[in-house]
């Protein structure tokens, strides 16, 4: 075997190039790869005589789908199909959080090998708040595979993520998902397909992405067929005709071994070891441990050089782990370690390369919220990171590893972060707070636009599943939210339940989804993903009540609460600590109300019947960090710590509070 391999790499690469690489690059374990005795199916690609693998033999693919279904699933089985050891369910799902809630939370790449052939795969996620991991990554890649459920159809984040997909040319292949459901037929399969169809022709596909190829498979049995069909052969029962499709369909990336280096940083990661890891696409030549190097950028006044350094470090995804490798060829995704200044969006290139390549365009943040230290009286008990300048170089941190994200410095020690939504603005609060970070958060606010002397604001496509008898309560509450219906009718497979599809502004959807799960009795489902920008519809009906507001310092008492009850549902327990204008229940109106929830009980020498009884408290409602940040009003702030998720008033004091209630409002 290994005479007829020499002879074709030979023949394919010329002697100059060969001569121009140094004898130290001819290891015979750089051709350990292609000279193993793996299996036909699993066998790792050729490597050319550089070290690296040849452009043709690569295939970048980004696997895309609405969330829930099934790409993350789908990956565990494609791994498993290469040979990779699984350790658990959802195996790319690394972040503690993700595990967690069941989402993903940020992109992931990985290869596999596949007859001959090496595929980068990269595992995006399907909440429209990380939008901004999927737009950064699918320029990396030539294909993607279009995940979508067979039961429930493309819904609104399908639409985001293929719009993306389009935008860069790619021609994606659509893998119809759970398809052994019982509600899925065969006529179903041919509704979503065509459904599908629909959407790419909206989007304004070409007529070679109209052409896109169709599988059906069920990721959790893990297998793939080219033809419906509800329980394959045994020995069919496997993904490979999804692999074999990835290499028939999506095309090799066009790259130059011969060319000088050129990366775009398309993801970074820190290390305590060996700093900034960076990760992008190879766009041409061939990069090599302790080749120098340098990063670069593009500015108004042209190209800026950041920093000069050597490749200390070479690394590669394979699988569910990370192999060093020393050196990797044009159309390859690698992790580089040597330079400390470059980020998301530079080039890093060979010294003499002074080009830097385009950068990919996000779309805008919509939501902004204010984090601040925390003043409270209670401020230094649980966190070890309190002060406005560590809060700040985190959030500088995280904005420099996550570009959806924008951090403004603002007045006295806080810091305007912009989003695309609660959940993720929510999850970064949620990691400080794990890091022992104490802070004060802002309710969201909905950032507008001035256009043609109107003023505009963000609109999502919302898709709403719920059973008939909770429909009425659903529309009422969304019409108190400047919410427009656009298509209704029945689900289908499903008897008894109604689709509703509408457009509602950001700002009426900010804390809907615990209400709609408590109006729905958790049995709804709700969708939603940015539109555009429209005129601004006007105020928000009555969407909230009022609130309990503490006028006592010190421990929360059984006895308090006991006569408490009746004024409304109270978010505290006995025990608790409470303070001066801290929030501790809703009221049952719609204006707020000062009480004393930790008033004792009177000690006499009087006895009589009953007097001592049991005190017996409804259960009450503990607010969850995403509730808290749907919940509170403009005047309120989230007091957050380590231990504990508090809601107050902005101004403790209850007289600067009536003062600043009586300023007109924005």
């Amino acid at each position: 075997m290994v005479g007829p391999l020499l002879r074709s790499l030979w023949s394919t690469t010329t002697r100059k190039t060969v001569s121009s690489y140094s004898s130290n690059y001819l290891k015979p374990q750089l051709f350990g790869r292609a000279f193993s005795t793996a299996s036909a199916t699993t066998a790792a690609p050729y490597v050319a005589l550089g070290g690296a693998v040849d452009p043709s033999q690569l295939r970048n693919v980004a696997v895309i789908a609405h969330v829930d279904h099934g790409k993350t699933t789908l990956m565990d089985r494609l791994l498993r199909q290469c040979g990779a050891d699984i350790p658990h369910e959802r195996a790319l799902d690394s972040i503690s959080l993700e595990r967690e809630r069941g989402i993903t939370i940020a992109s992931k790449v990985t290869s596999i090998s596949w007859k001959d052939n090496e595929l980068n795969m990269v595992d995006t996620p399907g909440h429209a708040d990380f939008g901004g991991e999927v737009e950064l990554v699918v320029g990396m890649v030539e294909g993607a595979v279009l995940v979508v459920d067979a039961g429930e159809g493309p819904l609104a984040q399908t639409k985001f993520v293929l719009a993306k997909a389009l935008k860069y040319g790619l021609r994606p292949i659509l893998l119809l998902n759970k398809v052994d459901r019982p509600a899925v037929t065969e006529e179903r399969c041919n509704e979503v397909e065509s459904l599908v169809f629909d959407l790419f022709a909206n989007l304004g596909a070409t007529e070679e992405q109209l052409e896109f190829p169709v599988l059906y498979a069920s990721a959790k049995e893990g297998w793939a067929s080219s033809t419906y069909t509800k329980c394959p052969d045994d020995d069919a029962k496997n993904m490979s005709e999804l692999l074999d499709a990835i290499i028939r369909h999506v095309p090799p990336p066009t790259a130059s071994l011969d060319a000088p280096f050129q990366m775009l940083v398309s993801m970074m990661e820190k290390d305590n070891y060996i700093g900034r890891i960076l990760t992008g696409r190879i766009s041409s030549g061939i990069l090599r441990i302790g080749d120098k190097v340098h990063g670069i950028r593009s500015s108004d006044s042209g190209v800026v050089k950041l920093e000069e350094g050597k490749v200390v470090k070479l690394m590669k995804k394979k699988g569910t782990s990370v192999a060093s490798v020393e050196s990797a060829g044009a159309g390859d995704i690698v992790s580089m370690a040597g330079l400390a200044s470059p980020a998301i969006g530079h080039t890093i290139s060979t010294v003499e390369v002074m080009t830097a390549l385009p950068t990919v365009e996000l779309d805008p943040p919509t939501i902004s919220m204010t984090f601040g230290v925390n003043d409270s009286p209670l401020a230094g008990r649980d966190g070890t990171h309190l002060t406005g300048g560590k809060i700040g170089d985190r959030l500088m941190a995280e904005a420099e590893t996550n570009l959806a994200i924008n951090v403004i410095p603002a007045m006295s020690e806080s810091y305007e972060v912009q989003g695309r939504g609660e959940l993720q603005l929510g999850i970064l609060i949620e990691n400080m707070r794990r890091e022992g970070f104490e802070l004060s958060v802002s309710p969201p606010k909905v950032m507008y636009k001035i256009g043609k002397g109107e003023k505009l604001e963000p609109i999502e496509e919302v898709t709403i599943e719920v059973n008939e008898e909770h429909v009425g309560l659903v529309m009422e509450a969304l019409s108190h939210r400047r919410g427009e219906i656009t298509d209704m009718g029945p689900v289908p497979g499903n008897v008894g339940r109604t689709r509703l599809c509408l457009t509602c502004p950001s700002r009426g959807l900010v804390g809907y989804r615990s209400v709609f799960s408590s109006d729905t009795r958790g049995t709804g489902f709700m969708h939603r993903a940015f539109l555009t920008y429209e005129k601004y519809r006007g105020p928000l009906g009555n969407v909230r009540k009022g609130v309990l507001v503490s006028m006592g310092y010190g421990t929360i008492t059984a006895h308090a609460l006991m006569s408490l009850e009746a004024r409304g549902t109270l978010f505290v327990t006995p025990g608790m600590e409470s303070y001066d204008g801290m929030i501790v229940g809703e009221h049952s109106r719609d204006t707020d109300l000062d009480i004393n929830p930790v008033r004792t009980k009177e000690l006499t020498n009087v006895r009589a019947a009953c007097k001592d009884d049991n005190v017996k408290l409804t259960p009450p409602r503990l607010m969850t960090l995403e509730e808290a940040i749907g919940y509170v009003a403009s005047d309120e702030l989230i007091e957050v710590t380590p231990k504990a998720i508090r809601l107050r008033k902005r101004y403790l004091d209850v007289g600067k509070r009536k003062a600043m209630s009586k300023r007109p409002k924005e």
